[in-house]
């Protein structure tokens, strides 16, 4: 760019610039004039020429000269075709024809770029490919737009690719404008140093841009100094460029990291460098990767005074201080918000110093390197020291990723064996051996596939043997005692010629990377010669240049996943990160607790990841899994009844709340859900709240979107009413104000309810006021947020015919694609969803009744990846299907089968590019639509609205009914799948199973005097109907048969486990003998001696160990089985009617007149044990006892405590499925630990003095209970009644623990 062009360019043009990606170039006009047509012949170079016709000098586009164009004399992969444009260019586009009049023609190309004409430099589209298509005859011209410009003097085409019917031939034009800059040197000790005016006029934007060159990995490029010690510095740190920000102004203070990016910017070519600073926001930009940094808020303050580049200055002097950490290499085009202080040096402008050697030219003395990319990669050279001298000296550079590989092997005649230098798990071996047995083997060096530039020196003198690696900074190893080595013929680098080469043996992997700097004996190897045939022997080298790329420069891993990578793929570790694929895309969560629990997972705490594959990272919430809704619930650090002191000189309490999760995730939390609630509270005598609509509120609270907005309602009231819920409901204790507290009573009252509205929660703090006045006094409660509902789990639409169809925005996603959806029908085939583009194009079908087909097209030609299922999928049921293409594979999900995969093309295409509209349901052309149900579509963790699009679009309907088919299985014991508009649930008034699924067991500990009495509907009562409990609290009183079923677990014998009796002195009793076996006694006939059926399959029942027994009578045929015993079946003489049946009985019968003395003996004994899932027909009297205590049929007399007595294992089996541990969560909410229930006071003395208080209630207590308890049978919850503890005698409200810290292994289930 020219100076006078640019010195007086304000800052905003500059940055405008810098996007616009100009990079020197004087304006913004069009860069396309041909740039090879009018050179002369001397401007070309190839590496053969069939001919002087031939010649490379003829090679111009739709010229005839000659013969029509270059051909070389030999077509195979070393030919070049090279171009000096005469001075530095930049070059847009490029267009090849074939040998005019001929068969000759290239197929494809490689294009490579130098300043110099060496050190080649091969471009690369998309990073990846680097290959161009090229023609399909002679005559046609394809012509290929660079998507990124380059500035280079030389242009060298490799043909890969020709027609097979004919010979390489080629005609060429390069298309692009001229490249002006300003260049200047540093050697490590020297530097630009510029100096603002003093006073200067501060700017809002600043932007620093240059372009680099240097071979060196590792120095200070750039610092910028602003006010007060701050300053922030460019480095390169091993071929990577940081950003550091500096605070003070001594050379020991530590710099704060803050980015890094690029990668091996030492290879001697220009990247680009440009650094924006605005306010809070900085962008650093290292060639064509901008990343936004996050920056500490003292860099807004930097004010930059001073800009130096190159060594770092010691302080209090303007002398360069030498160091290896100062950069040395070449920069172009220095731009500091539009000053080109490169030209102001030029012209020794007085704001500019150059200090040391400072040369407005780049030298380039660049060694000559090889890479090595493939299996087949050899270079061979001759060895030409004698071997009478004694002495061998190798010497070499490599840099590699591989951590294995063949560096370099040779013959030892003398000893009849073969060397071999190779690397092994990223270290360096030297290995001899004679006839398969080890002789000598050195290792040094560590961590040598990292991609830098290793030296190696491999050394024999006087009979001492050493490996050498990195000099000064690395390792050696020495052979001890002494091992002599001679070299007479050839090594060979890098592997071996195929097939049994003379002097080359190789064990090992081939080397695939790059060498420089090959000496042998002392000399450096000419590797031109090499090329040119002239030394040696090579094969599959690519020579003067090294094709090294960083595949993880920038990270393709997503979400944090940590990049590696060998010489030719990138892997992924995805460890801890909470996502999984190739690339870490797609989340191992579900969304939300909604799909946890149609997953069949019962409460507790899980990850959800609100967004899937997007950026909001998991959360661990608790989930509440219950038969009427699913609530996720979130913690903050304070859920207790907190008391609020006085504090002397404030008028108003500020109290902020910290939740469990991140900002983004409560937001995206709440945004799905479609209900949110917490519960608020505030609990006050003599401390008003929010006064009258009319006036001032004393109290205010925060919430919605951080940092909250201010809101004066209270719960249970509208936003913007300034009242509470009292209010709302008209009930308030003083009609004349709108909260219990602005009454401004004496005694103690409340103002609590539930905020509902979205755009208020979550609630982040409060404002509390009113406290200083003499008497006054309160406390509050602030309630974990709880949300139910899942909007985008259930948000379907139904595609009633093949020609119907939704249509969205484009999908993008360039680079890696997450597709997720549920989908039933009857239709043997369908599309589900289609995108396309110009060539691109993704599209997800049921191909068949049993397969579904991903398949898509990023350039490499349509690809495919399909599952086939076993079953068909056209069976009206829900079925998954998850798609993920990315830059590495693509692959398809189908329910729970194994997942296929279909892996990218090496080197090709990859981005995915569509331009037309997203059809769901259906395609473009309207052909081959899909019939039936989608829901819960997803693109990228996005949420398509389906219903909304269905309401105004005919042919789709919104919603789609129909859940039980997919999903009732998970409805277990008896419980009964329901349809719901969004989902289902079970209903469990059949089963003698409690849980959102019905797999709770419901089970009971029983003492001696425990009863538990279940009473039938009495013959009057049959034709009344004034009970409102479930009907299967009822049944009929005249029985011609029984469905019953238990489990026990006992040590006594004998014990009575059930009795049913009847009005006619009739009955039905289940017992153990005093031989520990299962007994069923039936008297079904009052005037007749009680049947007895004894069970021979099962002994030693009274053992403590759980039992079952399943009994099942039709008229006079009973059937008995225990446990998994075979079934016993039996025959009664009696009538086989069970007449007007009274009541059932479990433990202690108190009423047995009815009963012989034997069963009546047993009976007054009780039952000591456990019992568990009762269940006499419809009847589940044990799980009415525990979940219906004070319902009309139950009595319960004597102490029954409700326990998990009853399972197999004394833990909930499911708990270790629920619970998605991390590695570290002491202290938080989500490590399961139940909060402590407690009031939180300010002050030491006022709590010993409550303490005291609170024993005293505490004592009291316990006496009061101890009599009440000996006066009355208390039926007891199984963790028994908490103790309520009160602050004061004056205080009388409790805190109460919230549901969800419950043990999550043992979740309780309460009916309403």
């Amino acid at each position: 760019m020219e100076s006078k062009r640019v010195a007086g360019i304000i800052p905003r043009v500059a940055c405008l610039l810098l996007l616009l990606g100009l990079f020197g170039t004087t304006a913004e006009e069009e860069c396309d004039s041909p740039l090879v047509s009018n050179l002369l012949p001397s401007s070309f170079r190839s590496s053969s020429q069939l001919s002087s016709s031939h010649a490379p000098g003829f090679a111009k586009l739709n010229r005839r000269d000659g013969a029509g164009g270059w051909s070389p004399l030999t077509s195979d992969q070393y030919q070049w075709l090279e171009v000096n444009l005469g001075e530095r260019t930049k070059i847009t586009a490029v267009a090849t024809q074939g040998r005019y009049g001929s068969s000759d023609w290239l197929m494809s190309y490689q294009l490579m770029f130098s300043d110099t004409g060496h050190n080649w430099k091969q471009y690369r589209q998309e990073d990846s490919i680097g290959s161009f298509p090229g023609n399909s005859n002679a005559d046609s011209v394809v012509q290929y737009k660079l998507q990124q410009p380059v500035v280079a003097r030389f242009l060298r085409l490799i043909p890969l690719d020709w027609n097979p019917n004919g010979r390489i031939g080629l005609r060429l034009e390069a298309y692009g404008c001229p490249y002006t800059s300003d260049v200047v040197s540093l050697d490590g000790s020297s530097s630009l140093v510029y100096r603002l005016n003093p006073g200067s006029r501060r700017v809002q934007r600043d932007v620093i841009t240059l372009k680099l060159k240097t071979l060196r990995n590792s120095g200070t490029l750039l610092q910028a100094e602003g006010r007060e010690g701050l300053g922030l510095r460019l480095e390169l740190d091993r071929g990577k460029l940081l950003l550091l920000f500096r605070q003070g102004r001594t050379l020991s203070a530590e710099p704060q990291r803050l980015a890094a990016l690029g990668s091996l910017l030492d290879d001697q070519h220009w990247h680009h460098v440009a650094v924006e600073l605005h306010g809070l926001h900085l962008n650093l930009t290292v060639d064509k990767h901008t990343l936004r940094v996050k920056i500490p808020p003292q860099v807004h303050h930097l004010d930059i005074q001073e800009l130096s580049v190159g060594a770092v200055q010691a302080l209090g002097s303007h002398k360069p201080f030498h160091s290896k950490r100062n950069f040395h290499g070449c920069l172009e085009n220095l731009l500091f918000n539009g000053l080109n202080l490169i030209k102001l040096a030029k012209v020794k402008d007085h704001k500019v110093s150059l200090m040391g050697n400072v040369t407005f030219s780049c030298a380039e003395p660049v060694p000559v390197a090889v890479t090595f990319p493939g299996l087949q990669s050899f270079l061979q050279l001759p060895w030409t020291t004698p071997s009478s001298s004694g002495s061998v000296s190798i010497g070499f550079q490599f840099r590699t990723w591989n951590k294995a590989g063949l560096l370099l092997t040779f013959e030892l005649p003398q000893q009849g064996g073969v060397a071999w230098l190779f690397l092994s798990e990223a270290k360096l071996r030297l290995q001899i051996q004679k006839g398969g047995r080890v002789l000598l083997e050195l290792s040094a060096g560590s961590a040598l596939s990292d991609g830098q530039w290793h030296s190696v020196a491999l050394t024999s003198r006087r009979s001492h043997l050493s490996v050498c690696v990195d000099k000064d900074d690395g390792a050696s190893a020495q052979a001890s005692p002494s091992f002599p080595v001679a070299v007479e013929s050839h090594i060979f680098f890098g592997g071996c010629p195929a097939g049994d080469a003379p002097g080359c043996r190789n064990h090992f992997s081939s080397f695939q990377g790059c060498m420089r700097l090959l000496s042998l004996d002392g000399r450096i190897m000419d590797l031109i010669a090499v090329q040119q045939k002239q030394l040696g022997n090579y094969s599959n080298l690519q020579i003067d240049m090294c094709g090294i790329i960083d595949r993880c420069s920038p990270s393709r891993c997503e979400h944090g996943g940590h990049c590696s990578q060998t010489w030719t793929v990138f892997h992924c570790n995805c460890s801890d990160s909470g996502y999984s694929g190739a690339t870490c895309h797609s989340s191992v969560y579900e969304q939300s607790c909604e799909a946890y629990k149609h997953s069949g997972n019962t409460s507790g705490y899980f990850y959800i990841d609100v967004d899937g594959s997007g950026p909001i990272k998991p959360q661990l919430v608790y989930c509440n899994m219950t038969e009427s809704d699913t609530w996720m619930i979130i913690q903050h650090n304070n859920t207790e009844l907190t008391r609020l002191r006085p504090v002397s000189g404030v008028d108003q309490q500020s109290l902020h709340f910290s939740y469990s999760s991140e900002e983004e995730q409560l937001l995206g939390s709440i945004s799905q859900s479609e209900h949110c609630e917490q519960d608020v509270s505030y609990h006050c005598r003599k401390s008003r709240l929010l006064n009258t609509p009319e006036g001032s509120p004393f109290s205010w609270w925060l919430g919605g979107r951080a940092p909250g907005r201010e809101q004066t309602y209270w719960g249970g009231a509208h936003p913007g009413s300034q009242q509470c819920g009292c209010g709302l409901r008209g009930d308030c204790v003083d009609p004349q104000h709108y909260c219990n507290c602005d009454a401004d009573r004496l005694e103690w009252t409340e103002d609590s309810g539930l905020v509902t509205h979205k755009e208020s929660l979550p609630v982040r703090s409060l404002v509390l006021g009113d406290l200083q006045r003499p008497g006054s006094e309160a406390a509050y409660r602030v309630g974990p947020l709880r949300c139910y509902g899942d909007k985008n789990f259930w948000n379907a639409a139904f595609f009633d015919k093949e020609t119907s169809y939704l249509h969205f925005p484009t999908f993008h996603g360039e680079l890696s694609a997450d597709i997720s959806f549920l989908f039933k029908t009857t239709a043997s085939s369908g599309v589900f969803l289609e995108n396309l583009g110009i060539k691109d194009f993704i599209r997800i079908e049921l191909s068949t009744s049993t397969r579904v087909v991903f398949s898509f097209d990023v350039g490499n030609g349509p690809l495919e990846v399909q599952v086939e299922s076993t079953v068909p999928l056209n069976d009206n049921r829900w079925h998954r299907v998850r798609a993920e293409r990315n830059i590495k594979e693509a692959t398809l999900r189908l329910d729970n089968l194994p997942v296929a995969t279909q892996e990218a093309p090496a080197d090709g295409h990859v981005h995915l590019q569509l331009n037309s509209q997203l059809f769901i349901g259906g395609t473009a052309s309207r052909q081959r639509g899909f019939r039936g149900c989608i829901r819960a579509l997803q693109l990228n963790g996005v949420t398509l609205d389906l219903e909304e699009r269905a309401e105004m679009t005919p042919g789709v309907r919104p919603g789609c009914p129909g859940h039980c088919s997919s999903y009732g299985s998970l409805c277990q014991n008896q419980g009964r799948c329901v349809e719901r508009a969004a989902g289902f649930h079970c209903d469990c008034s059949l089963s003698a199973y409690t849980g959102v699924f019905c797999q709770t067991e419901l089970s009971a500990s029983f003492k001696p005097g425990t009863s538990v009495r279940y009473t039938f509907k009495e013959p009057y009562e049959l034709t009344r109907n004034s009970s409102t409990l479930p009907s299967s609290i009822y049944s009929d009183t005249t029985l011609r048969g029984e469905n019953v079923s238990m489990s026990f677990r006992t040590a006594q014998s004998p014990a009575l486990l059930l009795y049913v009796g009847s009005y006619y002195r009739e009955y039905m009793a289940v017992l153990i003998n005093k031989h520990d076996k299962l007994e069923v006694r039936y008297k079904l006939e009052g005037n007749r001696d009680a049947e007895v059926l004894r069970s021979s399959s099962a002994r030693n029942l009274a053992n403590g160990q759980l039992h079952s027994v399943t009994i099942r009578r039709l008229t006079n045929t009973v059937s008995v089985q225990v446990d998994q015993n075979a079934r016993e079946d039996f025959n009664l003489t009696s009538d086989g009617e069970f007449n007007a049946i009274k009541s059932l009985v479990l433990g202690k019968v108190h009423e047995s007149g009815d009963l012989d003395s034997h069963l009546a003996r047993l009976a007054s004994l009780g039952f000591t044990g456990c019992l568990s899932v009762v269940q006499f027909n419809s009847i589940n009297p044990l799980k009415a006892a525990l979940l219906h205590p004070d319902t009309g049929p139950i009595i319960i007399t004597g102490p029954l405590v409700r326990s998990n007595c009853g399972s197999a294992a004394s833990a909930n089996p499911h708990a270790a499925e629920n619970i998605h541990h991390i590695s570290d969560r002491s202290g938080s909410v989500g490590s399961g630990q139940p909060l402590v229930n407690a009031i939180r006071t300010d002050s030491a003395l006022i709590g010993g003095i409550i303490a005291v208080v609170i024993f005293v209630v505490l004592t009291g207590l316990a006496v009061a209970a101890r009599y009440l308890y000996r006066r009355k049978d208390t039926f007891r919850n199984p963790e028994g009644n908490a103790v309520k503890r009160e602050d004061s005698p004056n205080f009388p409200f409790n805190n109460q623990t919230d549901s969800q810290n419950l043990s999550s292994e043992n979740p309780k289930e309460y009916f309403i």
